[in-house]
């Protein structure tokens, strides 16, 4: 008996999962978000990695520029 109305618990709450899934036009609406959300994200990243990459130009540059100042200090 307890095994039948396990079965049966089961089966009602399976039901109760499928029944309340999301309809197409939430699942559009979702994937639509994910998207903006993803585009928004990768466009960020993007600009960071440009943002670092002319920090680490500029700080290199002046690095070359001490450099051969203090070589050109020291042969004088």
């Amino acid at each position: 008996m307890k095994k039948v109305l396990s079965v049966i618990a089961i089966a009602a709450l399976s039901a109760s999962f499928v029944a309340c899934g999301p309809s197409a036009e939430e699942e559009a609406a979702a994937k639509a978000k994910a998207d903006s959300l993803l585009n928004a994200m990768t466009g960020a990243f993007a600009a960071a990695a440009t943002d670092t990459a002319a920090a680490v130009a500029a700080d290199t540059t002046a690095a070359t520029v001490a450099t051969e100042t203090a070589v050109a200090t020291e042969k004088k």
